[in-house]
C-alpha cells in the first residue's frame, strides 16, 4: 500500500539516527520552549501600563515628586495648568507585587517595573481633571495624594496656617466622596475593582512638617468637621424641600454614617484603602521617597 509504505518509510527516517533526525529534534526541543514564552510572557501583551494619579492641593509639591520619580532628582517645577502624563521605571531595589514569587532572572521583571504617573493641577477650577480620569479607572493602580505637612498645623489664625489644612483636607474630602460613589455606584453586584489611597505626607525635611501620624490626625479631625458642616447644609435642605431631598444626597456623607468621627479606616467598607506615609524629594538632606517606592510597587 503507498500510503502505508510512505508513512513507514518517514517514521523510520525520524527515528534512525541520522543528522536529519537529529536536527528535527533539536529544533523541535528547543524551540517550543522559546515559542511558548513568547506567547505568554511578552511584555508588550498588556494593554496599557499601570497608572497612578498624582493629585494635591497647588504648592504641595506633585510636579516636584513627579521629576522626582522621573529622574531621580527634583528640579525646580511651576504650578501646574494642564495634566502631565510620565512614564517611570522602579528602582532596582524595589520589586512589584506581582513579581514577589518570580525568579530574579525573569527576563520579564524589566517590563514589570515600567508605570505611568499622571501628574494634575491642583488649583480648585482645574481639579476636575482628576475627576475625569476617576470615571475610567481601566489601569488606575492608585491615587497619590500629596500634602505640605509643614501647612497643616490647626492652630494659629485661620487665614494662615489653619487654611492649609482646610483646603487640603476639602480636596480630600471630594476625592474619596468620589471614590465612594464609584464603588457604590455599579449597575451590577459585582463592586469595582479596589482603589488605594498613598497620602503621601512631604516637605518631611521642614522644621514645622507634622510627622504621619499627626498628619494623619489633623486630616481626620478637619473631614469631621466638613462632614458635620455638610450634613447640616443637606439637613436644612431636606427641612425646606421635604424628606425626599435628604434621600436623594444621602450619598454626599464621607464614611459610615453611623460613626460621629470620621476615620480613614472607615473607608475599606467600600474597598478602598488609605495609607499616610511621610518623604521629601527636596531639603538639604536630600531626596527620602523609599517608602512611596515601595507601596508603589506593592500596587502593581
Amino acid at each position: 500500500m503507498p500510503w502505508s509504505e510512505a508513512l513507514g518509510r518517514g517514521a523510520s527516517a525520524l527515528l534512525s539516527p541520522s543528522w536529519f533526525a537529529i536536527v528535527i529534534s533539536a529544533l523541535f526541543a528547543i524551540g517550543l520552549p522559546l515559542l511558548v514564552h513568547l506567547l505568554f510572557y511578552r511584555p508588550g501583551s498588556a494593554p496599557g501600563l499601570p497608572t497612578f494619579l498624582v493629585v494635591g492641593p497647588s504648592g504641595s509639591g506633585k510636579t516636584a515628586l513627579v521629576t522626582y520619580l522621573q529622574n531621580g532628582t527634583a528640579a525646580a517645577t511651576h504650578t501646574s495648568q494642564t495634566p502631565l502624563p510620565i512614564e517611570v521605571t522602579l528602582p532596582q531595589d524595589v520589586r512589584t507585587g506581582s513579581s514577589q514569587y518570580r525568579s530574579v532572572n525573569d527576563p520579564t521583571l524589566e517590563a514589570r517595573k515600567r508605570f505611568m504617573v499622571l501628574d494634575t493641577p491642583g488649583h480648585g477650577k482645574l481639579r476636575s481633571v482628576a475627576s475625569e480620569h476617576l470615571a475610567h479607572p481601566d489601569n488606575l493602580k492608585g491615587i497619590i495624594f500629596v500634602v505640605d505637612a509643614a501647612d497643616l498645623s490647626a492652630s494659629g489664625p485661620a487665614d494662615q496656617t489653619r487654611g492649609g489644612l482646610r483646603e487640603a483636607a476639602e480636596y480630600l474630602y471630594d476625592l474619596l466622596l468620589r471614590l465612594q460613589r464609584i464603588m457604590n455606584g455599579g449597575k451590577s453586584s459585582r463592586r469595582p475593582k479596589a482603589i488605594p489611597v498613598l497620602i503621601a505626607a512631604n516637605k518631611q525635611d521642614l522644621f514645622t512638617a507634622l510627622p504621619a501620624p499627626l498628619v494623619k490626625t489633623a486630616l481626620e479631625g478637619e473631614m469631621t468637621q466638613i462632614r458635620e458642616s455638610r450634613s447640616k447644609g443637606l439637613l436644612d435642605v431636606g427641612t425646606s424641600q421635604g424628606a425626599t431631598a435628604v434621600n436623594e444626597d444621602e450619598n454626599d456623607w464621607l464614611g459610615d454614617p453611623d460613626e460621629k468621627q470620621f476615620r480613614f479606616t472607615q473607608m475599606s467598607e467600600v474597598n478602598v484603602s488609605v495609607e499616610i506615609l511621610g518623604g521629601q524629594v527636596l531639603g538639604s538632606d536630600g531626596a527620602d521617597a523609599k517608602q512611596w517606592w515601595q507601596w508603589i510597587g506593592a500596587q502593581m
